[in-house]
């Protein structure tokens, strides 16, 4: 290195090297004095023929505008643009003919340097080179009215005057800081630009040109319609567009690869049509762009509506925008979207695994022109998981920007505890089981929510396992088959088993998809249900409705969860039970064959055409059952038809009468009763609550031990066996006010003796009973053929009065008659 170093220095140093850059720097001086020289000389001539070229640059425009020019002063830029003439204008104003009634100048400039062609310039020609324009204003407006400034560059009518030259072509434009506004009152159209640098070299071919044009703008508005918003709103845009005009077709084409706006890169391909009958327009753009930052470059009818959906990584996307620039209203703007393996946000939370194609269009019905009712975002191939759940939406479409509504086709096959995610934990849980979902659905968006989603289509659960935690229920096992139709809920297959019952089900809910939502305390619930064997007092537990249940949720009702909806339509809907169990189980009772329709509305319990067989014999029944807190206030009508009074008064507890057994009292009994009362949350009679009428008959029966009897065989009929009486007859009439017992008549007809008994008879301690007991022995009376020869010997002979009274929690009986009404 050292070596060529030394050489260099010494080449340098040599006489022949000094004689040939004394000559190359004796030349570069000459052309710079040249230049001096040639450059003085423009600025000699400018500043001796200003006033002509003035008046001939300002004539140059006035022949192409109709208005005014004002120029404050032109200066000479010395050196620049040589060899042309480069001139200054400072402070330029440009206005229409009109500016009087619209007041819209149509250019301010504080400078436009223009550059020309000094040969012209010498033959009394002006032929404009370059254009350059440094902080100025431009202004293109048309007002409501129809005026507009832009035609400004109408041509004079031509005078009788030769034609003057060739026509200035401007080969180089260039801006610096102008604002650039092109503003359509009629068409609400508004396009507003910050321009920092513009610049062009244009190459002419005939009446053809192209130029690479470098710009560096601000958006401040691109409204197509100002009502609607501006499309890229505050964006920076920066790049190079190769444009070219094509005079044959009047049209002008920009394509730019890499076009910068809003830190993005785009590829552009667009034209537009410059004839005097067509001003149609066409933008294609492409890019690989994140959602957030795709909806801030859209207008805000659009963007306010998408912006609250994103999508995690970015996507392919395809924009073609067409329109007339001198139409009303928005362009036709198509957006295409390609996502895979995305994740997409959405109000109503996440969806994973996100993959399809997608396309918005402001047209989606070409007779029914650009309107946000005309507007919709169109899915294909949609494949994602909500809360983990997999689903499938083959084809989906979202319609009406006014009122925005879904619709599609979702399928669906998953483990149903993914259903946990979604559902409120307080409301029921899932432990095993799959479902398949296969819907066609439609619903709102409702401030951006997802809300009344109607489905036709069905829902297929598999052993699945579940437990309703209002209710405490469990259901192992079990089975579901729902099919949505438009007309109803139709559930073909529903089957569950617990730890007592096994439950087959099948339902239908006419107008379904409409009272969900809308009305669910107008919506019947009619099931049929079937169980070989089931325990009432658990259906108890179904229908039970407690204070916390009835609790408004605190939500407003667009935004109501799932949960909450469902858990609403439970609680209002009415619901029909269609009964039929082959063993019935309650508390004590067993019985089979039993039937009954239950309804329930509002929480209450209406039992209907109820019938069952037990002891022997068969009970028809009805009742209402209102829950009040967690206790039942209940009403009931029976007819009990000759059933064993034994097995019958230990089903209900001998309702909880002390004095005596049920296995005291044999016989075959039928009754009607009518009965109020309260029963628990387990089904189980609150004590001394029961209120109404009883009337009952026993046939063919027996007392055995019947303490009341006992008492007074042993008083009035020591020598007879009142331990064991048989009687063809045993009847009676009360009323039954909580724990006393009001005995309108009792009437006995016994082996061992006859009596009537009327009184109060007490659970507590108010036991008031009137006993009639003639002495005669009764044994033979059965002899008798008819009712009417019994009755006429009932009571002959002596007839005792006794009474049957409380004496410290024990029966007295005593001698007497009681008098008075019955209390």
């Amino acid at each position: 290195m050292k070596q060529i170093i030394n050489k260099i220095k010494y080449f340098v140093q040599t006489s022949h090297f000094k004689k040939y850059a004394k000559r190359i720097g004796f030349f570069f001086l000459g052309l710079i004095a040249l230049l001096l020289l040639a450059s003085g000389g423009l600025a000699y001539y400018f500043n001796h023929n200003k006033d002509k070229i003035v008046v001939r640059i300002n004539d140059k425009i006035n022949d192409n505008i109709s208005g005014t020019i004002h120029i404050g002063d032109i200066q000479y830029k010395f050196l620049t643009g040589f060899p042309n003439l480069t001139l200054a204008l400072k402070d330029v104003e440009l206005k229409d003919s009109l500016w009087a009634m619209h007041k819209r100048t149509f250019l301010t400039a504080k400078e436009i340097e223009v550059r020309l062609n000094i040969l012209s310039l010498i033959s009394d020609k002006i032929d404009f080179h370059k254009i350059e324009i440094n902080d100025a204003t431009l202004d293109l407006y048309k007002g409501p009215n129809g005026i507009t400034n832009s035609d400004i560059f109408r041509k004079k009518p031509k005078k009788d005057t030769k034609e003057s030259g060739k026509t200035t072509l401007v080969d180089e434009i260039s801006m610096t800081n102008v604002h650039f506004i092109s503003e359509n009152k009629p068409r609400n159209k508004l396009f507003d630009f910050e321009v920092a640098a513009l610049k062009a070299k244009i190459d002419y071919d005939g009446s053809d040109f192209k130029t690479n044009l470098f710009v560096d703008t601000n958006v401040k508005s691109m409204a197509f319609n100002t009502e609607k918003g501006s499309f890229a709103k505050d964006k920076r845009i920066r790049g190079i567009i190769a444009v070219a005009y094509k005079a044959d077709k009047n049209k002008i084409t920009a394509d730019v690869d890499g076009l910068e706006i809003g830190g993005d890169k785009f590829d552009v391909k667009s034209y537009f049509d410059v004839g005097k009958t067509s001003s149609n327009f066409g933008i294609e753009i492409k890019t690989r762009i994140l959602w957030k930052n795709a909806t801030y470059l859209l207008a805000n009818n659009i963007s306010s509506k998408l912006k609250w959906y994103d999508l995690k990584d970015p996507i392919g996307v395809t924009c073609t925008i067409d329109g007339d620039l001198n139409s009303e209203g928005d362009p036709k703007i198509n957006v295409v979207a390609e996502v895979k393996d995305n994740e997409l946000r959405i109000p109503d939370g996440l969806i994973s695994d996100c993959t399809f194609n997608g396309k918005f269009t402001n047209i989606l019905k070409e007779e029914l022109g650009c309107y946000d009712s005309n507007s919709a975002v169109i899915i294909h191939g949609f494949k994602g998981a909500y809360n983990t759940i997999p689903f499938v939406i083959p084809d989906a479409m979202i319609h009406n920007f006014d009122k925005p509504v879904a619709t599609g086709i979702l399928n669906a096959d998953f483990d149903v505890t993914k259903l946990n995610n979604i559902i409120n934990a307080d409301l029921m849980r899932f432990s095993n089981g799959q479902a398949k979902v296969n819907f066609k659905f439609e619903c709102d968006i409702v401030d951006l929510y997802f809300r009344k989603p109607k489905f036709i289509g069905s829902v297929r659960v598999a052993n699945t396992s579940l437990k309703y935690i209002p209710k405490g229920l469990t259901f192992e096992k079990t089975d579901i088959q729902l099919d949505f139709t438009e007309q109803a809920l139709v559930i073909k297959k529903f089957a569950f088993k617990d730890r007592r019952n096994t439950v087959f089900v099948e339902g239908r809910v006419d107008n379904f998809l409409n009272l969900y939502y809308d009305a669910p305390e107008k919506m019947l619930v009619d099931w049929k249900i079937y169980s070989p064997s089931i325990d009432i007092k658990q259906f108890l537990g179904v229908i039970a409705a407690t204070q916390k249940n009835k609790q408004v949720s605190k939500k407003p009702a667009n935004h109501q969860s799932f949960s909450d909806q469902l858990h609403t339509v439970i609680n209002k809907c009415q619901v029909v039970l269609q009964l039929n169990m082959d063993k019935l189980v309650y508390a004590k009772l067993a019985a089979t064959n039993a039937k009954a329709t239950i309804r329930l509305t509002n929480s209450n319990v209406t039992v209907q055409n109820g019938f069952l067989q037990t002891a022997g014999g068969t009970i028809d029944f009805s009742a209402v059952l209102n829950p009040n807190g967690k206790k039942y206030n209940f009403k009931s009508e029976a007819q009990v038809t000759n059933v064993d009074i034994t097995k019958f008064l230990t089903s209900f507890n001998n309702f909880d009468i002390k004095s005596f057994d049920a296995k005291d009292i044999k016989g075959k009994l039928t009754s009607k009763a009518s009965v109020a009362g309260i029963m628990d949350s387990e089904g189980n009679l609150i004590k001394n609550s029961v209120t109404g009428n009883v009337n009952f008959k026993v046939n063919n029966g027996a007392l055995v031990n019947f303490e009341p009897i006992v008492k007074i065989g042993k008083f009035a009929f020591p020598f007879r066996d009142v331990k064991n009486i048989t009687f063809s007859n045993l009847s009676g009439d009360v009323i039954l006010r909580g724990q006393n017992i009001d005995v309108n008549s009792l009437r006995v007809s016994s082996s061992v003796l006859n009596f009537d008994v009327a009184g109060i008879y007490s659970l507590g301690h108010e036991t008031n009973l009137a006993m009639t007991i003639p002495l005669r022995n009764s044994k033979n009376d059965v002899k008798l053929a008819s009712k009417a020869e019994r009755d006429a010997v009932r009571n002959r002979g002596i007839v005792l009065h006794l009474l049957a009274v409380d004496d410290g929690g024990k029966i007295k009986i005593k001698w007497g008659k009681k008098e008075g009404k019955n209390k």
